[in-house]
């Protein structure tokens, strides 16, 4: 499992005991050790998949240890322990969070700043980083979207269905132009839409597309039918889509097969609109900066 934020400060400040100079990456490895953590567990990413989450806290940590005064930088990713850190070492604490933090000013004043109401402080979790209370609330509101994009394509008519569908397919990058994809892929009468479309701009290949507007979920028995459709096709790979969901069955068919098929359902379909852009607009962009500290060196 891997551990909290707060539950690294205590490893990492004894890591940094020998007042040496440390590099961030290795007391990422070397903590990572020392909770014999799974590699499946290291690989593991934060919502936004752009950073590890055991790399996040241990990130994390340091920094507040350094606003606490207890390690200071020496450069980008780099940093060593202070006197103040080895004082707080002598005293052999049974560990060290965000509590025991407090007992510093720099350390409130930080706080103090970053959290400049306390109303704000409850809604953070005590053992989660930044990071990972500003992704909690945009996961929180991507999937109340999720549900109401949902809600909209199962009211509106096949006609727009269709052309959901297309808008998409295109955005993706299949189906070449919007042209194109739109005379490919039709209605097909069966709360649905079917067609061939493009692989990519040059049509290289081609890719049987069935999407199906349902509430209902998607048994094997119409995912069998749907393969047995790409032989008449000419197509060897296939996208299936619903608004619903698929059965066990239905995907354990799927990945027995030798023909490439791709299921996507209903929060699959909403979060690809979400992705690309289909069916909504953006409210405000946030944009998280850190100190280059490449560009102060003055060596």
């Amino acid at each position: 499992m891997i551990p909290d934020f707060q539950s690294t400060m205590l490893p990492l400040l004894r890591l940094a005991k020998d007042g040496g100079e440390h590099t961030l990456r290795e007391a990422i490895e070397s903590l990572a050790e020392h909770f014999e953590l799974k590699p499946a567990e290291r690989r593991e990413l934060l919502p936004s998949g752009r950073q590890s989450t055991f790399d996040n806290r241990v990130g994390w940590a340091s920094t507040y240890l350094k606003k606490a005064g207890l390690l200071e930088s020496t450069g980008r990713g780099r940093f060593r322990i202070t006197s103040r850190g080895l004082e707080v070492l002598e005293g052999e604490p049974p560990a060290i969070d965000v509590g025991f933090l407090q007992q510093f000013p720099e350390f409130v004043d930080f706080r103090s700043r970053s959290s400049p109401t306390d109303q704000a402080e409850p809604a953070r979790e005590a053992d989660q980083t930044p990071e990972e209370v500003i992704e909690s609330g945009y996961q929180a509101l991507r999937n109340d979207l999720a549900e109401e994009l949902l809600e909209q394509v199962m009211s509106c008519s096949p006609q727009f269905f269709e052309k959901l569908v297309v808008d998409l397919l295109v955005e993706m990058g299949y189906g070449g132009s919007r042209k194109d994809a739109g005379q490919a892929v039709g209605q097909s009468g069966d709360a649905g839409i079917d067609g061939i479309i493009k692989e990519d701009k040059l049509g290289l290949d081609v890719v049987y597309v069935q999407a199906k507007r349902w509430a209902n979920t998607v048994g094997r028995p119409v995912v069998q039918s749907f393969a047995g459709s790409l032989e008449g096709q000419g197509a060897n790979k296939g996208v299936l889509i619903t608004t619903s969901d698929f059965s066990n069955g239905a995907r354990d068919y799927v990945g027995r097969i030798q023909k490439k098929i791709v299921l996507i359902d209903g929060r699959q379909l909403a979060d690809l609109m979400i992705d690309h852009g289909i069916g909504v607009s953006d409210v405000t962009t946030y944009t998280l900066r850190q100190v280059d500290t490449d560009y102060f060196s003055e060596g």
